[in-house]
C-alpha cells in the first residue's frame, strides 16, 4: 500500500476571493471551477492547494498553517499587504517570522530570509 499527499486543502466561503489571493501570493496559475472549486498546482512532488466552499466563516486559529520562506522578508510581507493579507496577532511576541493572515482570516507565517549559508 502507498499514499501520496494530493492536496492541503482550505476551507472558504468565498473560494474565488481565497484562490485567487493565494494564486497571486504564490505566482500560481488559477484553476477551476470544476463543481465549484478551484486550485493551485506547485508542480512536482508538491500537493496541490485546493480551495473548498463551506458554508460557515472562520471562528477559531488555524490548526495548521503555511509558513513560507522568501528572499527578503519586508518586501514580501509588503506585497502580501497589497494583495489583502493583513498582520495579525495570536500572541507570538516577539520572533523571527510574520504572522499574517489571507482574505478570509486564514493564518500564514512569513519566515525570516535564509541565509546564504543555510541553502547549502
Amino acid at each position: 500500500m502507498s499514499l501520496r499527499w494530493q492536496n492541503i486543502v482550505i476551507d472558504c466561503t468565498d473560494t474565488l476571493l481565497v484562490a485567487s489571493f493565494w494564486s497571486e501570493a504564490l505566482g500560481l496559475e488559477l484553476h477551476g471551477p470544476e463543481e465549484g472549486e478551484y486550485w493551485i498546482e506547485p508542480g512536482g512532488e508538491s500537493p496541490d492547494i485546493l480551495f473548498l466552499h463551506v458554508p460557515e466563516g472562520k471562528s477559531v486559529k488555524d490548526r495548521i498553517h503555511l509558513d513560507l520562506r522568501p528572499d527578503d522578508q519586508a518586501a514580501e510581507v509588503e506585497r502580501l499587504l497589497s494583495l489583502g493579507a493583513r498582520r495579525i496577532d495570536i500572541g507570538q511576541g516577539e520572533v523571527t517570522w510574520v504572522v499574517m493572515a489571507d482574505p478570509e482570516a486564514n493564518e500564514f507565517c512569513v519566515l525570516s530570509a535564509r541565509t546564504p549559508s543555510a541553502t547549502s
